[in-house]
């Protein structure tokens, strides 16, 4: 037996690990809860003061000592299963400390060796006083962690997690099911190689953990707000942080997506390791009334050590300052040079009237989370209701758009909505003229331009000012290598998707980006891995089987892509898939009972993946008509023309050449 194990109550905790285990069950504990633990038990039925334990934790002192010292407890108790209302091991004392109250195991000679250590470390600490830390609350000892949030729906992202749709692509369902493109990346993405980043990362343990010296991952903030239904707020500030830091020039940010899937219980050294960040930002959330508590606190991924942490009490009115506040203080702890005025960069398109900003922060869950056309009406109505309260508020006018653009393709029959194409331009518009530097109305003007009006010269140039705005977003990344590669630039698009990877390896979006510049750029076969890495991560992801067996069917694999189309749910792109590859296997009534499915199910809004369909099957005629009906709609998979092998074909066709040069692509 290994002496220096500590029992109590039948766990069993080994200090120099951090194993604490129970009935067969193992969690790994951080070095600070053992401390805590070790300290606390040392003096069993006697109070540790909270003077004592911070000393302990940081001996050279921090920020905010409190925030930290409850962070450290409330994970703590977590671990044992534990509640400050009805304290099994650890009681809370208010404005005192704490006691351990629960019943040691018989075994002398462990626990005096651990005890007498553990006494040792408090006698050693230098207890130092904090003026603020006397007058913060226990609040977040009380906090209850959510599951993590199922994949949301293939929406345009929106600017609070992240802006509006770039991108160009995939051709089918997912030019109305797959837009999510988030906050702007740098220019220099150009200069992206493609050594930056592994062609998969689904696998992330694979790869050595070396974070970059200047890297953070920002998990979900706690809503402590004794209401479940707020948690849409205190989502909302922690990704409007998350879009803050972004903005930062040499600030590696782990994407939202990536960060929210360890909204429960998360242990730092797996989020540093996964993400591959050196330092990660966690807090909590308590709002009433007009005011709100934001506790914000950074670790160290690598040692466990608090860096620095900080309460903020505002009133609803100030949140954008305050995440401004908490973005540069972040900064400065993580010794990253603040080029400028950051406020002048982050702020721009904020509001200061607390009804609006509730119902901007609604409006964005709502689409994030909309399932039905209804779910993106009621999101509409309420980026609308802002804009009432608000009239002057630049962020709801571009996420206005973002769902309208959306609105205007997915539910329409025959061909897109002009009405509401024709809304979302103003809208767009309109947060350009509120806040000329505000990211998201330029990604707003470009999905416009991308999207609505297949003008793709200025699609780009509203692309280019908004990445130059707001660099290091991960989903933009991914959308503007989409961009890249239809656009004729293939090599730093396909890059910028790897880095994309790289900066959110747990989002299966910005793998099937990834899959998507691949397959356009004719590398089918790491396309085929990148499709098979988003269905590692969402077993339950409709289209990648059948763009999957797109990519087998490049190579040449008619069997695998049949099998591949099949593997998924039946819809379009199954179909569509299924068309192609039957006809290449001889099963032509198969081939066209798919296609006459196709047509079936989307109208002429699919012509443009009949004429890929003719143009495989040697029909160019046909292929050539449905061209021309896809150029009549304008539909957004035209923006594939340029790139898309399926199209090889055609293009010594007159016709087609005529098409192209229509389109004008930049």
């Amino acid at each position: 037996m290994n002496s220096r194990k500590l029992r109590f109550d039948g766990w069993v905790l080994d200090p120099d690990s951090g194993d604490l285990e129970r009935a067969g069950t193992r969690t790994r504990l951080q070095e600070q809860l053992v401390q805590v633990l070790r300290a606390l038990i040392s003096s069993a039925g006697s109070v540790v003061t909270r003077e004592q334990l911070i000393a302990l934790l940081w001996p050279k002192g921090v920020v905010d000592f409190d925030a930290g010292l409850n962070t450290v407890i409330r994970k703590l108790r977590s671990a044992l299963g534990d509640t400050s209302e009805t304290p099994r091991y650890i009681e809370t004392l208010p404005r005192r400390g704490y006691r351990f109250i629960g019943t040691l195991d018989p075994d002398p000679e462990a626990a005096g060796e651990m005890t007498a250590a553990a006494g040792a470390d408090l006698a050693s600490a230098r207890p130092t006083s904090s003026a603020d830390g006397a007058a913060i609350s226990n609040e977040a000892e009380t906090s209850t962690a959510t599951p993590a949030a199922v994949w949301r729906p293939r929406l345009a992202a929106l600017p609070l997690v992240a802006a509006l749709a770039v991108a160009a692509l995939f051709t089918g369902v997912y030019a109305l099911w797959r837009a999510r493109p988030d906050a702007a990346t740098s220019v220099r993405l150009e200069r992206l190689s493609q050594a930056e980043s592994p062609a998969s990362a689904a696998n992330t343990k694979a790869v050595p953990f070396s974070p970059p010296a200047h890297s953070i991952a920002v998990l979900p903030f706690v809503n402590l707000s004794g209401d479940k239904e707020q948690e849409y707020f205190s989502d909302g500030l922690t990704e409007e942080l998350l879009n803050s830091l972004a903005h930062i020039d040499g600030l590696q940010v782990a994407a939202a997506t990536s960060s929210f899937s360890f909204r429960q219980h998360p242990d730092i050294a797996d989020v540093a390791h996964k993400l591959n960040v050196g330092r990660v930002l966690e807090g909590s959330v308590r709002r009433s009334g007009h005011t709100v508590r934001v506790t914000a606190q950074l670790v160290n991924a690598v040692t466990g050590f608090h860096v620095w942490s900080k309460t903020y009490d505002r009133d609803l009115g100030d949140v954008l300052k305050l995440q401004t506040e908490i973005a540069t203080e972040v900064a400065t702890a993580l010794e990253v040079t603040l080029l400028g005025d950051l406020s002048a960069k982050i702020e721009p398109g904020g509001t200061r009237n607390p009804a609006a900003f509730d119902a901007y922060l609604r409006a964005s869950k709502a689409y994030q989370t909309a399932y039905t056309e209804k779910d993106i009406e009621t999101a509409i109505a309420t980026f609308g209701e802002a804009i009432r309260l608000d009239p002057e508020y630049p962020l709801a006018y571009a996420g206005r758009s973002t769902a309208l653009m959306y609105d205007a393709w997915a539910y329409a029959k025959g061909g897109a909505n002009r009405k509401e194409i024709d809304e979302a331009l103003a809208d767009a518009r309109k947060a350009i003229a509120l806040a000329p530097e505000l990211s998201e109305g330029h990604l707003a003007l470009s999905s416009y331009f991308d999207d609505g009006a297949l003008n793709f010269a200025q699609a780009s140039a509203e692309l280019e000012r908004a990445v130059a705005l707001a660099p290091g977003n991960a989903l933009a990344i991914g959308s503007y290598g989409v961009f890249a590669v239809l656009t004729g630039r293939t090599d730093a698009g396909v890059a910028a998707a790897h880095h994309a990877v790289a900066l959110d390896p747990l989002n299966p979006e910005s793998h099937f980006r990834l899959g998507q510049a691949l397959y356009f750029a004719r590398r089918y076969t790491e396309s085929l891995a990148a499709f098979s890495d988003v269905l590692t991560l969402d077993p339950h992801d409709t289209d990648s089987p059948g763009l999957r067996g797109l990519a087998y069917y490049s190579v040449g694999d008619f069997e695998k892509a049949r099998a591949s189309c099949e593997a998924g749910p039946d819809n379009d792109v199954s179909q569509w898939c299924l068309a192609l590859t039957d006809h290449k296997l001889g099963r032509v009534a198969d081939a066209e009972a798919a296609l006459a499915k196709l047509r079936a199910a989307a109208d002429d809004r699919w012509a443009y993946h009949c004429a890929t369909i003719y143009a495989q099957w040697g029909n160019v005629t046909q292929a050539l008509q449905e061209l021309d009906t896809a150029l009549r709609l304008r539909v957004p998979e035209l923006k594939s023309l340029k790139s898309d092998p399926l199209m090889d074909a055609l293009r010594s066709e007159p016709r087609f050449q005529a098409i192209e040069r229509a389109l004008n692509f930049p």
